[in-house]
């Protein structure tokens, strides 16, 4: 993690509507806590939403924990992220497989010296939700948006573990 510039994290799920926008208000969370250089952002893979806010539920049961997404839009995920992030962070397992997919592609066009970004799922490090998939909760009920939260809480948490690991050996 280079002392210099910040760290920059990408949070990504499908419609960048529930999944990503929650990490990312959490994980910037944790971050800030931390007092890390770190800056976050979020995407989707699909082009679904473009411009929208995140999904009414997803800021509703946010907000209760003290997490405002209300000034974040979707966006896609573009082949410049993988030259403008450090990190990519997949809530799921089809997500990762469509960045690795797409990084593919960045790597055709940019060259492979050019790609700065590491992929990772969001639970890669997590205790308790280990290499788990974050679950979409758009088609269920209030009990959905919560585990994402929790989801997210714990897996931020272990993110932020790692950063600072990193930061004491660089």
């Amino acid at each position: 993690m280079p002392s210099q510039m910040p760290y920059k994290v990408l949070c990504v799920c499908l419609g960048n509507i529930c999944r990503s926008p929650t990490a990312e208000a959490i994980l910037r969370h944790y971050c800030d806590a931390h007092g890390l250089a770190v800056l976050v952002d979020s995407a989707g893979t699909s082009n679904y939403h473009p411009s929208k806010a995140p999904d009414a539920r997803s800021q509703q049961h946010a907000i209760q924990r003290g997490y405002d997404l209300s000034t974040q839009r979707a966006r896609q995920l573009r082949l410049e992220d993988f030259i403008e992030f450090d990190l990519i962070l997949a809530m799921d397992h089809e997500n990762f497989n469509d960045i690795q997919s797409l990084m593919t592609k960045a790597v055709r066009q940019f060259g492979a010296d050019q790609i700065r970004a590491k992929i990772a799922l969001m639970s890669e490090h997590d205790p308790l939700f280990t290499q788990q998939a974050v679950p979409d909760p758009y088609y269920g009920g209030a009990d959905g948006f919560d585990r994402v939260l929790d989801q997210c809480e714990s897996s931020s948490q272990a993110w932020v573990n790692i950063f600072k690991q990193q930061i004491k050996a660089g």
